[in-house]
């Protein structure tokens, strides 16, 4: 038996998991585990919007036991204290866990530069707990500024600084520009009260960034009325108020520090060669210097690649990319293949400022893009549902267009608020009810007719040379609706296919296609009276309502059923209709199948919902 175990449930350490599990999912020689002190994995990147209240709590973390269902991955919740190398043993709070192969990928901490006072009175902004410990704090604050008589003890209350002005520094206090409002609604505070700083000791925000970027962001967010400390070395953070070189003291009790990272704390301890931080070491094929057994993905990994001068930046992508040779590696080894190299390619980072406002760099082989406002965004979301869709596939994709543009308050959203309007579903009753009873009144005028004579084809046009021909003739004298030529001929070529014989006559396929569009008809509209799998029976009468456009047989009235069934698509069947009890009781069971669960067939409700 060898057993593989990733320390760190990660971006690096799930994606590593995954990809070992579905290699070795077979066989009864290989045990895969992960270990993590928390149950869940969040999104470090999106930290930001739950501390500023973007989305709700939820939406940035997901629980390891929905990530890992149905899979052969045991999936352990402790805390690892020690590594003995030699012995290849984990020493945990709770107990200790022998492996053959190791994956470390803990992430990093903030690291605070020797700054005095940082580790006490700042908030950090790199977990999970961080960004609901900010959340909870600032509120707290205005709720106190709401009492407070003092003006100085009042205006350090709401004075909100961020210390740092790289991705994270930036996101956060962008995300707090555009809180700040709703907060001094709801504690009937002035807007002019309250002061949004972000500081730093270089001379630019987002370094990393080409000037034009840097630049762009700046001045984005001075307008968003943010002011900017740049230049501004931090000598010491206080309960309520940041030192700075050369500068009179920023009054605040709020000092969020994103000024750096390192090596996460197990990273500071343990028995292998670490540089810049706590970063370990390694080889060309991500395996540790000190023992060929222990490979390192993500942030944890020190590594100057072939023809680079810098080591490998520690951000998303490099665990994207480090998984997939890791994990090629410890199968290699296991398996006796020839291992690769670690060659990284990096595309280039995305920054938002807010939920309205992004910059981005895309980098290719022969040239370098910048973005600004909406097509940035639209690059950062797309990059972060290509994240959710390899972590937790359907099921987190969805929640996430529902929280990041569906569901969103305050227009917080690149799109506005747009989309996210919702009225009750009640309005949507008697239209849901209006269409299911005319479809039920079709389908029933037809009953007659189809038992009587099976083979008189009536709602099937005879084959005629263009649509204003087999429109005159099924119409009966009425007119319909005209259909262009390019959608008549596709349509005709497909009734040649399945309903017509050489002679134009009407085949086999026809009678039975009449049948089941008068059943349909009777079905659909049952379904809509009493709002029985809704979201479907709106979807087959807009098919049907579809198909009869295209065959030319369409009058005007047709025109309402297309755009009533859009309109009844989503939700209509939960107020006064059986959807109501009956989804819930079926989602339930549908999520305790397998295939279900392993490949992420289903969706959870949202919140009020």
């Amino acid at each position: 038996m060898k057993k593989i175990v990733i320390l760190g449930a990660g971006y690096g350490g799930i994606l590593t998991a995954k990809k070992l599990e579905k290699t070795f999912r077979k066989r009864e020689d290989v045990e895969v585990t992960i270990i993590d002190k928390n149950t869940y994995h969040a999104m470090l990147t999106e930290l930001h919007e739950v501390a500023a209240e973007r989305v709700p709590r939820e939406a940035i973390r997901i629980d390891l036991d929905k990530i890992f269902a149905k899979r052969n991955i045991t999936v352990v919740h402790d805390e690892i204290m020690e590594i003995d190398f030699e012995n290849k043993v984990l020493e945990g709070k709770v107990d200790k866990y022998e492996y053959d192969y190791l994956v470390l990928a803990t992430g990093s901490k903030p690291t605070f530069f020797d700054t005095p006072g940082a580790d006490t009175n700042a908030l950090t902004l790199w977990t999970y707990a961080d960004a609901l410990r900010i959340n909870n704090h600032i509120h707290k604050m205005f709720q106190l500024a709401t009492s407070e008589l003092d003006p100085e003890k009042r205006k350090a209350m709401l004075n909100l600084a961020v210390i740092g002005s790289g991705f994270t520094g930036v996101e956060m206090v962008g995300e707090l520009a555009e809180w700040k409002d709703r907060l001094c609604r709801t504690y009937n505070i002035h807007p002019d009260e309250v002061g949004i700083h972000v500081i730093d000791m270089l001379p630019k925000v987002l370094p990393i960034f080409d000037d034009v970027l840097s630049d762009k962001a700046e001045a984005y967010m001075r307008k968003m009325g943010i002011q900017v400390h740049l230049s501004s070395a931090i000598t010491a953070v206080n309960e309520d108020s940041i030192e700075m070189k050369g500068r009179e003291p920023l009054m605040t009790r709020t000092a969020i520090w994103a000024a750096g990272i390192e090596g996460s704390d197990l990273m500071e301890g343990i028995s292998l060669e670490k540089v810049a931080r706590n970063r370990v070491k390694t080889d060309k094929y991500l395996r540790s210097l000190d023992h060929e057994d222990v490979f390192v993905v993500g942030d944890n990994i020190f590594y100057i690649p072939e023809g680079h001068e810098r080591p490998v930046p520690q951000m998303v992508e490099n665990a994207e990319i480090s998984h997939e040779v890791v994990s090629h590696n410890i199968i290699g080894k296991i398996d006796n293949k020839e291992m690769i190299e670690f060659k990284p390619e990096f595309h280039g980072a995305m920054v938002s400022i807010g939920g309205r406002y992004g910059v981005a760099e895309l980098n290719t082989k022969n040239r370098k893009f910048h973005l600004s406002g909406f097509f940035a965004m639209f690059i950062k979301h797309f990059v972060n549902i290509m994240y959710f869709m390899k972590i937790c596939g359907i099921n987190k994709v969805w929640t996430y267009l529902l929280h990041e543009i569906f569901h969103v308050d305050d227009r917080r959203s690149f799109v506005g608020g747009t989309f996210s309007k919702r009225s009750p579903n009640f309005f949507l009753v008697p239209l849901r009810i209006f269409l299911g009873v005319k479809w039920l009144m079709e389908g029933l005028s037809k009953v007659d007719s189809v038992l009587n004579d099976p083979t008189n084809i009536f709602l099937l046009p005879a084959k005629a040379a263009d649509a204003t021909a087999a429109a005159t003739e099924a119409a009966e004298g009425v007119s319909a609706l005209p259909v262009p030529d390019f959608i008549w001929k596709i349509g005709d070529w497909f009734m040649n296919l399945l309903f017509y014989n050489a002679d134009g006559s009407f085949n086999g396929l026809a009678p039975v296609f009449q049948t089941l569009m008068v059943v349909g008809e009777i079905l659909v509209g049952l379904a809509l009276i009493v709002g029985l799998f809704t979201f479907f029976a709106a979807l087959v009468s807009l098919l049907m309502s579809g198909m009869i456009y295209v065959s030319g047989n369409a009058a005007p009235e047709m025109l309402w059923y297309i755009f009533g069934a859009i309109a009844v698509l989503v939700g209509s069947g939960s107020t006064f209709g059986l959807d109501y009890w009956v989804l819930p009781w079926l989602s339930e069971r549908w999520k305790k199948l397998t295939l279900v669960r392993r490949w992420y067939l289903f969706t959870d409700r949202p919140r009020g919902y």
